[in-house]
This record gives C-alpha cells, sequence and structure tokens, in this order.
C-alpha cells in the first residue's frame, strides 16, 4: 500500500497578504467598508434593543425571550471573544483596551473585519 503525503501549510508560518488572512490553506476576503458597515450595525441594534428593554419593560413574551437572548449574546458572548480579539488587535497595534471596548460593543464584527493596517 503505497501513501502519499500531502503538504499542509502551517497556519502560524503561512504568510498573511493583501485583504485576505490564510488559515491552514484557506483564505478568506475581508469584505468592502459597506458590507463592514452592515455587519456591526447588527450588534448595535442589538444594544439598542437592549436598552429599549431595561428603560421600558417588555410586555409580550416573545420579546421577554428576545430581550434576554440578546443579552445572552451581547455580554457573555462578547466578552468570550476578548481574549482572540485581543491578540488580533495586538498583530495591528491596536491596545488591548480598545479591543475589549470595542468587542463588548461590536463582538466579532469588529475584530474578524480589521483591515490590514486598520486601527
Amino acid at each position: 500500500m503505497t501513501r502519499s503525503l500531502h503538504v499542509v501549510p502551517d497556519p502560524v508560518s503561512a504568510p498573511r497578504h493583501g485583504r485576505h488572512r490564510a488559515a491552514a490553506g484557506t483564505s478568506v476576503a475581508v469584505p468592502g467598508p459597506g458590507a463592514v458597515l452592515a455587519l456591526r450595525s447588527i450588534p448595535v441594534i442589538g444594544w439598542i434593543f437592549l436598552i429599549v428593554g431595561v428603560v421600558r419593560p417588555f410586555r409580550a413574551r416573545w420579546l421577554r425571550v428576545a430581550f434576554w437572548i440578546d443579552v445572552a449574546l451581547s455580554v457573555g458572548v462578547h466578552a468570550a471573544q476578548i481574549p482572540a480579539a485581543r491578540k488580533v488587535a495586538a498583530e495591528r497595534g491596536i491596545s488591548g483596551r480598545r479591543a475589549a471596548m470595542m468587542t463588548m460593543l461590536l463582538g466579532a464584527t469588529w475584530w474578524k473585519t480589521l483591515g490590514e493596517g486598520e486601527q
């Protein structure tokens, strides 16, 4: 039985160039400015929904359920992303504090859409 060996690029040492980020042999294009703005508006709308729900609690059951799901996503999931965001931000010279604040506000839509040299 003969086995052929395939070279798999090392994601750590693989070159990252242009508007693409390579990871394990794949490349993902960073979306354009319009798409980034649209993506980043989603968590902002979620935070507005939370503020409205705190100021004037929802009476409808489905809105209360949506409110608690939004709390889990906006607070819990965004906070869980901070370590990864700080690592990506450090590669671009962005402070850990700014990375944490922007990740809490915008989540992965901030740190995964950072273009080369963006601060």
